[in-house]
């Protein structure tokens, strides 16, 4: 399996990451530890996950997928050293557990360590920009972590070309460490926020890029054509509902198109397409079912054409 570099970070990442805001909740934990198996069985070794995973869930309180993702890695000693464990901070996690200030930082990445059972955070992210704290504040919490041997590398989510453009100004100005990856939202449907000068960004100061939402919520495998389809899904059916529209249909006609060429899934390729892209390092995509991850082990090794991808960029324009 290919590697590719995470920005200037020293870590080394498969072309996709494995998203896991599923575990704990549309994936139990037994489920959880056959995805863990199948992805890393297949070569890949890049797992993404946050501590607010899955707060959202009824009597949930946030930290489930560490948990699980922690459970997984005691039953398997051995393959700690053959995934980088990424997992974030920043998001609300009940009272005054939010944001990313020094205090929560440190409080936060000990409560992370505890529920995934390891010793280190391979990459550590401020999940979205905090308003209310200095970038010297975050980053003087993150160099602590990093001295101290419990984060390798930091990363931001959710940031804009402005905030990301600052913290990287303070990051030089007081030599402190600086953000080695991003994880924007992005795929063929969701273009305008990430290319442009975000992307130029990144691309400018050798950032890594691992994009959320690559299947935009599950509607570029094609399984969302019409408002009936929603009922499929009542969790995603909020989120699908919006691409539901001419150049949504027209984006899927292209997925399709090049799938059937391919001889491949509409996911598979809506995923080759973001492998392919420059300014991409690896996207990020969960599953819930084996079948569903057989699916991400094909993208990786999809090669798409010259011609398919610029069918699939004019579509999706």
């Amino acid at each position: 399996m290919q590697h590719r570099p995470l920005g200037r970070s020293g870590l080394s990442i498969a072309p996709l990451v494995l998203g896991t805001n599923v575990f704990g909740w549309s994936a139990d934990e037994a489920l959880s530890f056959r995805l863990l198996d199948a992805f890393v069985d297949a070569g890949l070794n890049a797992i993404d996950t946050a501590d607010v995973y899955s707060r959202w869930v009824p009597d949930h309180e946030g930290g489930e997928s560490e948990s699980i993702i922690g459970r997984w890695l005691a039953a398997n000693p051995a393959k700690r050293d053959k995934v980088q464990i990424f997992t974030k901070v920043g998001m609300d996690m009940g009272g005054d557990r939010v944001g990313l200030s020094a205090r929560w930082i440190k409080d936060a990445v000990d409560g992370s360590l505890k529920r995934l059972k390891t010793e280190r955070i391979d990459l550590y992210q401020s999940h979205q920009f905090d308003p209310n704290t200095p970038h010297a504040e975050t980053l003087g919490a993150y160099a602590e972590l990093i001295k101290a041997g419990k984060v390798r590398a930091i990363g931001a989510s959710n940031f804009s070309a402005e905030q990301l453009a600052d913290a990287l100004d303070v990051s030089a100005r007081e030599n402190l460490p600086r953000y080695e990856s991003l994880q924007p939202e992005y795929n063929l449907y969701n273009r305008a926020a990430y290319d442009g000068a975000l992307r130029d960004l990144a691309m400018h100061e050798k950032i890594g890029v691992i994009p959320y939402y690559g299947l935009a919520a599950g509607f570029l495998t094609g399984k969302y054509r019409s408002e009936a389809d929603l009922a499929k899904s009542a969790a995603r059916s909020a989120r699908v509902a919006p691409y539901l529209n001419p150049r949504g249909f027209r984006i899927l006609d292209a997925v399709e198109k090049v799938a059937k060429a391919r001889g491949a899934q509409m996911g598979e390729v809506a995923l080759a397409w973001m492998i392919a892209r420059p300014g991409v390092t690896a996207p990020i995509a969960s599953a819930t079912s084996l079948a569903q991850m057989e699916g991400l082990v094909r993208a990786v090794q999809l090669t798409l054409t010259s011609g398919d991808i610029a069918e699939l960029d004019a579509a999706s324009a």
